[in-house]
């Protein structure tokens, strides 16, 4: 009887851990607009710029390593999230270089809204990870999932508005994980 041994060649990833790079694209900018959104100066080219490059292309590129790690999750967290910078910083811009009307109040609801129902389906594809990546998630949900109803609170011209924008937004990230 013949015996055939079959060979398997198995290569290790050594590649970085995207992880790092999409998780402070994200934080960073976040925390930047929050501190425009609580008044302590105004949306300028900071914001947009950070918005833009660090929020947005630095989280696609950790996408795009994600996928070669073969995460699938990571891949759709970093490259969604890292376009929705992208396009928050085009509807912010678009209609300052005459591309179309700004947004009302009632369409940025919506459209804040919608990222809000995405992180939430997110969150519940995170159930079956590690309790930390979960709890940092909720973070997240909760930040998406508030800042319709600050949107809204913008439309009315009440001074206590924009105390509880600000509150919302240094609350958002100053919750203990």
């Amino acid at each position: 009887m013949e015996t055939i041994a079959a060979s398997v060649h198995v290569t290790k990833d050594t590649t970085a851990n995207p992880a790092p790079l999409g998780l402070l694209g994200f934080g960073m900018t976040t925390v930047l607009l929050n501190l425009h959104n609580a008044g302590l100066y105004p949306l300028d080219t900071m914001i947009l710029g950070m918005g833009l490059f660090f929020g947005g292309m630095a989280q696609i590129f950790a996408g795009i390593m994600e996928w070669k790690k073969g995460n699938t999750f990571g891949t759709t967290a970093f490259t969604a999230y890292g376009l929705f910078w992208m396009s928050l910083v085009a509807l912010l811009v678009f209609p300052a270089i005459g591309w179309g009307k700004a947004a009302g109040n009632v369409a940025m609801t919506a459209y804040l809204g919608i990222w809000g129902l995405f992180t939430a389906i997110m969150f519940v594809g995170l159930l079956n990870s590690t309790v930390p990546c979960s709890l940092f998630s909720e973070r997240w949900r909760f930040s998406f999932s508030c800042w319709p109803w600050v949107t809204l609170l913008k439309a009315r011209p009440l001074k206590l508005s924009r105390v509880l924008r600000g509150s919302f937004a240094v609350c958002w990230q100053c919750t203990p994980d």
